[in-house]
């Protein structure tokens, strides 16, 4: 795996990236925005999927990122569930549900993978540079 420099470089960032946007798209249509709760719910929960991978990145440390890259998966499955309920309402057509939560299932398995290769390799991060192990 190359050497990730910026927290934009990450594949999975950027598809949490697209699924935040798509949610905030699909949470303006006109029965979905008037569901506050729900409405907010999601985004935030979208937003905190591409968050928790840049803060985990941002930490420098694999440990930590390997925690909030969990955190990220854990919003991602929050995302899912609560499309599951847009549809039920109605707020959303079957063709959006399918084309977000296919989307975010996707970034579950980037996720996965990416701690996967973390919890494998001996790097630790560039802030133990220097420290003796």
């Amino acid at each position: 795996m190359a050497t990730i420099k910026r927290f934009e470089d990450i594949e999975a960032w950027r598809k949490a990236r697209a699924l935040s946007i798509k949610v905030y798209e699909v949470t303006n249509l006109p029965d979905f925005s008037k569901d506050w709760a729900l409405k907010n719910q999601v985004r935030r929960s979208s937003g905190s999927v591409m968050d928790n991978i840049a803060e985990g990145f941002e930490r420098d440390g694999k440990a930590e990122f390997i925690y909030f890259l969990s955190i990220a998966k854990g919003s991602n499955g929050e995302v899912r569930s609560q499309l599951h309920r847009a549809l039920d309402q109605g707020y959303i057509d079957q063709n959006t549900y399918k084309l977000i939560i296919d989307l975010s299932n996707e970034i579950g398995k980037m996720i996965s993978g990416l701690i996967a290769y973390l919890n494998k390799t001996g790097i630790k991060g560039s802030k133990y540079k220097g420290r003796n192990p």
